[in-house]
């Protein structure tokens, strides 16, 4: 890590809750590398539960924009 990144460098570890899940797709719009939605009802699909720092600000951004808090970030 350099120090311009140290932010990121931590371990993120992601999980959803797709019972709270409403199926807004704010997760994929902001982060389609990690998410994702099912076919049928739209719920949310975690992709990658442990991303690197290449996608952490834009897994931040994705678990603010969800509106049922349906995304958790361990670092």
């Amino acid at each position: 890590c350099g120090t311009h990144l140290s932010r990121n460098c931590p371990d993120m570890k992601l999980t959803v809750d797709q019972g709270k899940c409403v199926s807004s797709g704010m997760c994929v719009l902001n982060a389609g590398d990690v998410f994702d939605q099912r076919d049928d009802d739209g719920v949310v699909e975690l992709l990658n539960d442990a991303p690197g720092p290449e996608f952490a600000e834009v897994t931040r951004k994705a678990a603010a924009a969800c509106p049922a808090l349906a995304i958790h970030i361990e670092e």
